[in-house]
């Protein structure tokens, strides 16, 4: 998607005309930190930038967003003031702000950056009525509490070209992050040009996509990109694990000779002679899977190639669990799973239970609307902050499909809240992977929330993936687990009658008590998440009642095991035809089954990363055509666990796809009652 249409798409915040003549709610993430807003509003046709201090760039960036509606002399104008002066910034963190919003208009900030998030802020809250601009009266005080807010984007596994990166670091903006993370070296290439090694190019070097590489000038162009949307780019050269595609250049049987330490240094040296340390100021060395014996070093291996990050004036980052002597204490470690827990006495960057590639669509509402980063509400000098991270380790065609079979852009919208407003402490991990009980406090947060996603998603992301739909309402009721005895097959009198109450064995089974709330439901969590079951296997019943004004055919997005799109296919093989999956669940509607679909890779075992996903999971396949009868429609699921099977989780939800835009199915009502 070329940048000039990813402009029109973002700058749209345009909505539709409209009778009322109160501002509508306005739906701003990351929400501010303080925020008054009147229901009254100051119209106008274009914008008379003022500036006070030198800040042409950001005031050139305002008339890129807002172009003049209608020329001539009776047109209203509205005088915009930019100024450099002291605003409210309590954690002393680079992008704090303030507007105030009357007559005129008011921004201030400590810093470029600030009147930069203070631009993006007025993005999100302007309209257009009648033909006018329209923005809400009062006043905002806004400042971020991590400094470090970033994502990262592995195109060492998988190429992404520069346009559809300038995509990702023009979202990454209007969200105020301020780090991307470039991963850009892996087994199948080294894909950031050398002059110093050539070979390091060499096509036969790649085993994936060869010759797609970052030349050093489009990584200038790259960094500079970035630095103009207050964007740190941080290099990576995951070393000395992931190194295949390095070790074939050289000709290498082992990592662990003092002609890798000289390459590395060489590299590292050439590295920062493409961009200043002023705007390329951290260097990430990896350290992490070290698995291989011809991976393996000696302690203090990597000293010299730290030292030579230092001597060019950069700081070291490395992955925790990882090589964590790698940079001494001077470092930062970045945690990267959820049994590490934030350190003490030491800098860190919070990845843990941030992987995109990992997370169901739908799970991602509970995943980053209840998480605190780095385990306290706001950053200081050793918690810096957090980094999506983007690991999609299969085989990709289309590079579009990094959006598609991840939920990329719902992560990054949901995510900017927690890493830029900061978060409550959410009793620790207890929502990691369950919607908090329905009319709490908390539930009702969660909802709201889901609310203001839905509103970015219709107006900001028309035409680009956005796999999510709002489903925090939909209830569910369960039962079980009953014992298969290794059987997933094996029936039981739920699927025959539905009771209260069932007597199996001596033992005595009843529908839950407590409601479960979401489209996507995990059973048990695949990384020890609290959730509602706490054995290892069995089988688990789920039912709710959808309501439909009319009898119609009604899409519906039907998964029983999120693929995670890393490792493989982890918890493999995929189902075969006629399974939903192979712990073999079924799905019910009106007593009648619903088929899966007929799958065009079945029978894929774990270990095929070359291997292209198609249609595995529910939100990049067609969505199951289901019949609804007119009034309430009773849905039964069989979710079955066991074998080699690695999420024991269901996904039910109906939707309305069209090409890459999904939305929800106008006027459905659900109840769990039974």
């Amino acid at each position: 998607m070329k940048i000039t249409l990813l402009l029109i798409l973002m700058s749209s915040i345009l909505l539709s005309c409209s009778s009322e003549r109160e501002y509508p709610q306005p739906n701003l993430i990351p929400q501010p930190q303080i925020m008054s807003l009147e229901k009254e509003f100051v119209k106008f046709e274009e914008l008379e930038i003022i500036l006070k201090d030198n800040l042409t760039q950001e005031a050139q960036k305002l008339r890129e967003y807002f172009p003049v509606l209608e020329e001539g002399e009776d047109v209203q104008l509205c005088r915009v003031f930019f100024e450099k002066d002291t605003v409210k910034n309590p954690y002393g963190f680079e992008g704090a702000y303030s507007l105030s919003i009357g007559s005129d208009i008011l921004v201030k900030a400590n810093d470029d950056a600030g009147i930069f998030y203070g631009i993006q802020t007025l993005r999100q809250l302007m309209a257009v009525r009648d033909g006018s601009y329209i923005l809400p009266k009062g006043k905002i005080e806004d400042w971020p509490a991590f400094k470090v807010r970033g994502f990262m984007h592995d195109v060492g596994r998988n190429y992404m070209s520069v346009d559809l990166l300038k995509q990702q670091l023009e979202i990454m903006a209007n969200y105020k992050y301020n780090v991307f993370h470039f991963h850009v070296t892996e087994n199948p290439g080294w894909r950031l040009e050398s002059k110093i090694y050539p070979q390091l190019q060499d096509g036969a070097t790649f085993s994936r996509k060869p010759g797609q590489f970052y030349t050093q000038k489009e990584f200038k162009e790259l960094v500079r990109f970035c630095s103009d949307r207050h964007i740190t780019l941080i290099p990576e050269f995951d070393i000395p694990g992931h190194s295949h595609a390095f070790r074939k250049a050289f000709n290498l049987t082992s990592m662990n000779t003092p002609k890798v330490q000289e390459i590395l240094i060489n590299l590292i040296d050439e590295l920062c002679s493409l961009a200043p340390a002023v705007v390329m100021p951290y260097i990430h060395l990896g350290t992490d899977e070290v698995r291989h014996q011809e991976e393996r070093v000696g302690k203090g291996f990597l000293d010299p190639v730290a030292e030579a990050v230092y001597k060019n004036g950069r700081e070291v980052i490395g992955w925790r669990p990882g090589m964590d002597e790698v940079g001494g204490e001077r470092s930062i470690k970045q945690l990267w799973t959820g049994a590490v827990e934030p350190l003490t006495g030491h800098r860190f960057i919070d990845s843990r239970a941030n992987y995109i590639n990992h997370i169901d669509p739908l799970a991602s509402l509970y995943r980053f609307m209840y998480q605190q980063p780095c385990g306290q509400p706001h950053g200081d000098d050793l918690a810096l902050g957090g980094v999506l991270c983007l690991w999609h380790d299969n085989n990709i065609v289309d590079e579009m499909n990094f959006f598609r079979q991840n939920p990329t852009y719902p992560s990054l919208v949901m995510y900017s809240d927690a890493i830029w407003r900061g978060k409550k402490d959410y009793n620790g991990r207890k929502y990691w992977a369950q919607m908090p009980a329905h009319d709490t406090p908390d539930y009702m947060e969660g909802a709201s929330f889901e609310d203001k996603v839905i509103a970015h998603r219709n107006k900001y992301f028309k035409g680009i993936p956005f796999p999510y739909v709002k489903h925090a309402h939909i209830p569910w009721k369960i039962i079980g687990p009953f014992d298969h005895q290794g059987d997933m097959k094996k029936r039981f009198p739920v699927e025959i009658e539905m009771k209260d109450t069932y007597d199996i064995d001596g033992k005595s089974y009843s529908w839950s008590d407590s409601t479960l709330y979401g489209g996507t439901v995990h059973l048990k969590h695949f990384f020890g998440f609290p959730s509602p079951v706490k054995e290892k296997n069995g089988t688990v019943y789920a039912t709710t009642n959808i309501y439909s004004p009319k009898e119609q055919t009604v899409g519906f997005w039907i998964g029983f095991h999120g693929w995670s799109r890393a490792g493989g296919r982890r918890g493999g093989p995929t189902p075969q035809i006629g399974q939903w999956h192979t712990t073999n669940p079924q799905i019910w509607m009106n007593d009648k089954e619903i088929a899966p679909p007929n799958w065009q890779q079945p029978g894929l075992g774990a270990k095929v990363t070359e291997i292209p996903w198609v249609d595995e999971d529910y939100f990049y396949r067609k969505p199951t055509p289901v019949l609804l009868k007119k009034g309430w429609n009773k849905v039964l699921l069989k979710v079955p666990h066991g074998g080699t099977s690695w999420k024991w989780m269901f996904t039910c939800v109906p939707v309305e796809v069209i090409g890459d835009d999904v939305r929800e199915v106008e006027g459905l009502e659900f109840s769990a009652e039974l």
